[in-house]
């Protein structure tokens, strides 16, 4: 392992085992580290426990950084690193730095020169358009839509477009309590032909990944309140 290196630890999608999704070789890293910059320190060491029980967690060094993490404060939690140290970028669920905070802190340790390592493992983003039947050749990640019913209504309209004339695969997501009311507004507000995949708990027991089109899907939903869901759209 070389010195002076970030790596970027993905995490298990819920409780699936660790041998499902992650390689023997993330283990032997995540063991070998004493610094981490994690989402949230609770979930971190669950994760790190998980990986291997006899890891000292007390004799571990965590560094939070998370959506209400001030970014001006963050340069120093590279210390470790600037010592000659390596470090672990852990958030709460699938790959670091996408979709997350945590590629603030990748950019200032590319920035200083480290050596930034991402090991494999699972994206629930990658997985959903892996299994979609959508274009995986030119695709979209549009992170969260709009929360304001005519904003939202605006960006779907925007990405279904965007699907039909550049044939471009759109994906993005939703907070899980509000999973049911944004497939609802895509009912309203999109084409009935255009084809929406809905993927849920992905590499869970209770995996979920179904493409039909937002015709229908109407009135056939699956239950989705408060569970981690992907959504695709694509033209028909």
């Amino acid at each position: 392992m070389d010195a002076s290196s970030l790596y970027l630890i993905p995490v298990t999608l819920g409780d699936s085992p660790l041998q499902k999704v992650l390689p023997e070789y993330n283990v032997q890293i995540v063991s070998s580290l004493k610094f981490f910059i994690v989402e949230n320190v609770r979930e971190a060491r669950r994760f790190l426990k998980r990986c291997n029980r006899n890891i000292d967690i007390d004799a571990l060094t965590f560094f939070e950084l998370n959506e209400h993490t001030d970014r001006k404060v963050i340069r120093p939690f590279l210390d470790p690193l600037r010592r000659g140290n390596n470090m672990g970028l852990i958030s709460d669920a699938g790959c670091p730095a996408v979709a997350d905070p945590g590629a603030d802190i990748v950019a200032i340790a590319q920035d200083e020169g480290f050596k930034v390592v991402p090991l494999v493992g699972p994206s629930s983003l990658l997985m959903a358009l892996m299994a979609s039947g959508f274009n995986g050749q030119r695709f979209a990640f549009n992170g969260y839509l709009p929360v304001e019913a005519g904003e939202r209504a605006k960006k779907l309209k925007q990405m279904e477009s965007r699907a039909y004339q550049e044939d471009q695969t759109q994906i993005f997501i939703e907070t899980p309590y509000r999973n049911q009311k944004l497939v609802e507004d895509i009912s309203l507000h999109c084409r009935p032909q255009t084809r929406l995949c809905i993927a849920m708990n992905i590499s869970l027991d209770d995996e979920f990944i179904v493409t039909k089109s937002v015709k229908a899907w109407k009135n056939h939903l699956p239950e989705m309140h408060k569970k981690c869901c992907v959504f695709l759209l694509f033209h028909d």
